[in-house]
């Protein structure tokens, strides 16, 4: 077939098809008297470029799957190099959507702080009802003690458990990519109107969700410099609840909902009773490649714990 004929069945442009064969990713015939000849195999390729360059991967990566076809598999992605292309483009997807969110991040705080510039009025963000203050600590905070409850952790698989995010996407945790995710889980976040259980500040370890949250906004970019592919705050309030915190307190990054302790079911990670709720214990997790590397726990104090995560991907650079 002619050159019009192929670009209308893989609904391409004739200008597309030749750059395509100007990359050497459609080799046609050549007939005796000098014109190519297309087939059906040409239709398809033609086609699958199209299909991959629509989900962001650029014309020139789209050889692996198309020597994947070549090779006689069944379908473009049967083969390691393909899987190997779509986890590249997975990452540099999500570096670019972690850029733009820390940039959005930004210009909440930087709209904020411009539009109570002068003005009597102090943003009520970070202070609870009563003019409690969520960000700062009190000073005779009960240290949480190490009871070797999350010991058992490091080496053990990533579940195949899915939590929705404040981005209203679907995460699987067994399948977060080669690239360090670290999860911050913690018990649950106050804010301004929300009074915190009774004894909040008594129970070692409880205190300190908002300022821990704040430490992680602070430290994003500088984690990223440092390794981590992604960070998000984990926690069993709904995700409602969580996107106002996101808000609120203009973080770069999303909050995973766990609003039946699954994670907590699965892994066996440490849990505690308040008011007749279960709630997390403060616990980080690291994970590469489908497995825990690293956890913290206990953590204290929490509005220090980002430095200590950045310290740590410092130490252990890949």
């Amino acid at each position: 077939m002619k050159i019009g004929e192929l670009a209308r069945q893989a609904h391409a442009t004739t200008k597309a098809v030749r750059y395509y064969e100007s990359l050497g990713l459609i080799t046609p015939e050549r007939l005796a008297n000098g014109y190519r000849n297309y087939d059906e195999d040409d239709v398809r390729l033609v086609r699958e470029i199209r299909i991959l360059h629509q989900l962001g991967i650029p014309v020139e990566r789209t050889r692996p799957f198309l020597e994947c076809l070549a090779a006689g598999s069944l379908h473009a992605d049967d083969c390691p190099a393909s899987l190997a292309t779509y986890r590249d483009s997975i990452d540099e997807l999500t570096e670019r959507i972690e850029a733009l969110t820390a940039r959005r991040a930004t210009l909440i705080n930087n709209l904020n702080t411009a539009a109570h510039r002068g003005s009597r009025v102090v943003p009520t963000a970070d202070t609870g009802s009563g003019g409690e203050d969520y960000v700062t600590l009190p000073l005779d905070l009960p240290r949480p003690a190490d009871d070797g409850a999350a010991d058992h952790l490091p080496g053990l698989k990533a579940p195949g458990i899915t939590l929705r995010n404040t981005a209203g996407k679907a995460i699987e945790l067994d399948a977060l990519g080669p690239r360090r995710t670290v999860i911050y889980i913690y018990p649950l976040t106050g804010r301004p109107g929300t009074d915190l259980p009774e004894g909040w500040n008594s129970i070692p370890g409880a205190r300190g969700c908002t300022p821990e949250s704040c430490g992680f906004r602070d430290h994003f970019q500088d984690l990223l410099g440092a390794g981590a592919g992604r960070v998000y705050g984990l926690s069993s309030q709904d995700t409602e609840y969580q996107h106002e915190v996101v808000e609120r307190l203009g973080l770069p990054f999303d909050m995973l909902s766990d609003p039946n302790l699954n994670l907590a079911h699965t892994l066996g990670l440490p849990t505690f009773e308040v008011d007749g709720t279960r709630l997390f214990k403060r616990l980080t997790l690291v994970i590469r490649d489908g497995e825990i590397e690293h956890t913290f726990y206990p953590i204290f104090p929490p509005n220090e714990h980002a430095q200590q995560v950045l310290t740590w991907l410092r130490t252990n650079p890949l």
